[in-house]
């Protein structure tokens, strides 16, 4: 199943050269776990809801287990600080869902477990 890493990053108005040399050198860092990007920065955005001060990166993975593996890896901790000393943000591995996703099916099962916890009869 595909994950993803997702960071909402706070650039400032004037990049440090560090983090231009991150941007160089990270799909290095990706290319041996399959990783690519899906959205990087969104230069055109309309937020319809809620307010999104930062720049959206998304990058998919063929799974998890290899998501992490990238983050974790050495030639990607070495060249995070280049970024991080220079850009606020949040980062997660996040889990896509599989083929045939249905969320009627996940409203069902959270209805039926809510439910069965309240001690009414469903």
């Amino acid at each position: 199943m595909t994950a993803y890493a997702m960071a909402n990053l706070s650039p400032k108005p004037v990049l440090d050269p560090e983090v231009f040399d991150y941007m160089g050198r990270i799909q290095a860092t990706l290319d041996p776990f399959g990783g690519r990007f899906l959205v990087h920065g969104a230069p055109r955005r309309e937020v319809l809801e809620g307010a999104w001060p930062g720049a959206l990166v998304l990058i998919a993975f063929p799974d998890f287990d290899t998501a992490r593996a990238w983050y974790d890896s050495e030639p990607y901790q070495a060249l995070l600080p280049l970024r991080t000393r220079h850009m606020a943000g949040d980062v997660l591995l996040i889990d896509g869902t599989p083929d045939g996703y249905d969320p009627a099916t996940t409203a069902a099962a959270l209805r039926a477990g809510q439910s069965a916890g309240d001690g009414s009869e469903g």
